[in-house]
């Protein structure tokens, strides 16, 4: 009968824990994002006139920007924590 006690108290209080983590977790969420500690970065694209952005994919570390126009349609990775670019990648037609 003691040891019944014991798991039944055991599990109250990891019920108590988990419901009060999702508590925190939802209002430090709701909060608003993180400051990431890190200031924001710009990059110059040098790009030909005619030139436009047709897409983006960001990553944590870098962000690649389709283009088109202004010649062969292409793909420039720019690394975000440096602002600079760091590759380009030519598309054929």
């Amino acid at each position: 009968m003691r040891a019944l006690m014991v798991a039944v108290i055991v599990m109250g209080v990891l019920i108590v824990g988990g419901v009060a983590t999702i508590v925190v977790t939802i209002v430090s969420r709701m909060a608003g994002p993180a400051a990431s500690g890190s200031a924001a970065t710009q990059a110059l694209l040098d790009e030909p006139a005619g030139s436009h952005i047709a897409g983006i994919s960001v990553a944590p570390d870098r962000v690649a920007v389709q283009l088109q126009g202004g010649g062969p349609d292409r793909v420039v990775v720019v690394d975000t924590r440096a602002g600079r670019v760091t590759a380009r990648i030519g598309l054929a037609r």
